[in-house]
């Protein structure tokens, strides 16, 4: 996969990546400092607890989902927003099923399949 997509990325032109247990994403833009991702929750889906060293703040296109963000847990439903800051331990619950958008900054390698 290529370190950076054009200037315009269309939806319909990404494949959803199935991660597992009710979760899948889509790379929507992305260069070395900043991806933005989209995000498919099942209901009852969960995103395990996890950290990472990028800072990340999310927004809640549709669906409900429990946040919890060191330690602290929020309900948040659609139009609403979160930041993590590095290194902080967070996961994610779908309560029904959901969308979520994630930026990185810098971009997650990781993501990126070899």
């Amino acid at each position: 996969m290529p370190k950076s997509t054009g200037s315009f990325v269309h939806d319909s032109d990404v494949e959803w990546e199935d991660l597992g247990d009710g979760v899948s994403r889509k790379l929507l833009t992305y260069e070395s400092g900043v991806m933005m991702a989209k995000i498919k929750f099942e209901a009852g889906a969960i995103g395990a607890a996890h950290s990472h060293p990028h800072l990340q703040c999310s927004y809640v296109e549709a669906g409900r989902f429990e946040l919890t963000i060191d330690g602290e847990t929020k309900i948040l439903e659609a139009g609403d927003s979160f930041l993590v800051s590095t290194e902080l331990v967070h996961r994610a619950k779908a309560l029904t099923a959901g969308i979520l958008i994630d930026v990185f900054t810098p971009m997650r390698e990781d993501f990126l399949a070899d």
